[in-house]
């Protein structure tokens, strides 16, 4: 789970500074004020670790990736290319990590669940990025690979965060020799574990920054229509895809690996495919949701719907455009694993009000029942008055949600922390956050003043 972000030199954003995130948390404001960019930092980080170019420090993409933002210069604040782009991430691990001395098995180096993580990038004269330093900090300590002077090798060292004992890292007899660039833009050489006797312990933290990003999982903005037919032949997608168009295989994989919700004490559990439809008949969207295979073993599949009671059963191509477009949202809330963070853009698109504020409720259940982060980019009023009122009504705390404004003064992006109170009520909430709703009813009865008196 992420905590904390740092950021300097991102797209618009000049600099961000230990924002905090929670389980669910929140990025509203308006358009091309940054909201979307610091997702796709996040993906940019992701699909550079699932790269299999070791050598490249980010992985810009292409269209087949989560994101392509370019080049260096595209995404450097202001296109100023001699500027470096430095961030820091902190994260809550699921499960605690514990470091064994070398020398003595019995006995703990290190011991924590929450990892730091961060880096310094530059573009080079010869056009490639290039690090600076990579840190990781780790229960009290900071483990730290910097580049030397006017050379493109490194030296690792350690410092203490607290008043503990310093950590030394202890060289191999005969391996004097300085460090090679690191791996991408956070993995350590392998000549690491040769050159030093006791530093084999930097890649179990290397590999824990890998499971929390391949923890992440991805929905665009902009989302599938439906189809009439669908077919599956048991593949079992890790997501629902950029466009949620891989849902209904989601959905049917589920089925055959019996995934289970919870209900809570003393209730029958529901497969994914019944709280799904739950769900939807709870929004007020349709009565009933089912798949069905059109003849036993053609591996093609009708996705049938009824929207009252008394209508027919009819394909999820003839009825409204919302039920397939909120679809994915909320079969990718159940569908991940437990721990995972959901990144989904707008989620409320092509829904009516009252849809958009029970998406809140959706995503609060999902939270709890699967113990998901979920960092959301939207601009539904409903959806946030939702998460106001749940907080009023102490179904969730302020620790739970954490809710920002995005700016921008056509020089930087700005990101403003939405103080909410005990009550549900945002303390400084910014002008015009979701239009000018008093100027606009003013205007209205100025206009029909002035009707009736020319009457």
């Amino acid at each position: 789970m992420i905590r904390k972000l740092s950021l300097s030199n991102f797209k618009s954003w000049s600099s961000i500074e230990n924002k905090k995130f929670e389980k669910l948390t929140g990025l509203f404001g308006t358009n091309s004020s940054g909201k979307t960019s610091l997702i796709q930092f996040l993906l940019l980080l992701k699909q550079t670790i699932a790269s299999s170019d070791r050598t490249q420090v980010l992985n810009f993409g292409t269209d087949k990736d989560p994101v392509a933002l370019g080049s260096y210069r595209d995404v450097i604040h202001n296109h100023l290319q001699e500027q470096e782009l430095s961030f820091e991430l902190s994260f809550d691990l699921n499960e605690s990590i514990d470091i064994k001395d070398t020398e003595e098995k019995s006995k703990v180096l290190f011991s924590a669940n929450k990892l730091n993580f961060g880096c310094n990038i530059f573009e080079a004269k010869s056009k490639r990025l290039c690090l600076n330093s990579l840190f990781y900090s780790f229960s009290d300590n900071k483990f730290t690979m910097k580049k030397n002077k006017e050379k493109n090798t490194y030296t690792i060292t350690s410092q203490p965060t607290s008043d503990k004992k310093q950590f030394k890292f202890t060289r191999t007899r005969g391996r004097i020799w300085e460090l090679p660039a690191p791996i991408k833009f956070y993995g350590f050489p392998d000549q690491v574990r040769t050159y030093y006797q006791n530093a084999g312990f930097l890649f179990d933290l290397q590999l824990e920054l890998e499971k929390q990003f391949s923890n992440i999982y991805y929905l665009g903005p902009l989302r599938e229509y439906p189809k009439r037919q669908y077919n599956w032949v048991g593949m079992q997608p890790s997501d629902m895809g950029q466009r949620g168009e891989r849902v209904i295989e989601a959905l049917l994989a589920s089925r055959l690996n019996n995934l289970k919700i919870s209900r809570g004490h003393g209730r029958k559990s529901y497969s994914l495919e019944q709280y799904v439809a739950y769900w939807l008949q709870k929004l007020g969207l349709i009565d009933s949701f089912r798949i069905e295979e059109v003849g036993n073993g053609s591996n093609i599949y009708n996705v049938l719907v009824k929207k009252n009671k008394n209508s027919s059963e009819v394909l999820i191509t003839d009825v409204g455009f919302g039920v397939s477009q909120i679809l994915p949202v909320i079969t990718l809330c159940y569908y991940v694993p437990e721990g995972s963070t959901l990144l989904i853009e707008q989620p409320e698109i092509h829904l009516h009000p009252s849809v958009q504020a029970g998406l809140a409720d959706v995503f609060i259940d999902a939270i709890q029942k699967k113990n998901i982060q979920i960092v959301l980019e939207s601009h539904s009023e409903h959806l946030l008055r939702r998460l106001q009122r749940r907080v009023a009504e102490e179904k969730v705390n302020n620790d739970f949600v954490k809710l920002y404004f995005c700016s921008n003064d056509t020089t930087q992006s700005k990101l403003t922390n939405l103080e909410m109170d005990l009550f549900g009520n945002i303390i400084n909430w910014p002008d015009n956050f979701f239009g000018d709703e008093i100027g606009e009813m003013t205007a209205m009865n100025e206009a029909i003043i002035e009707r009736k008196m020319k009457k």
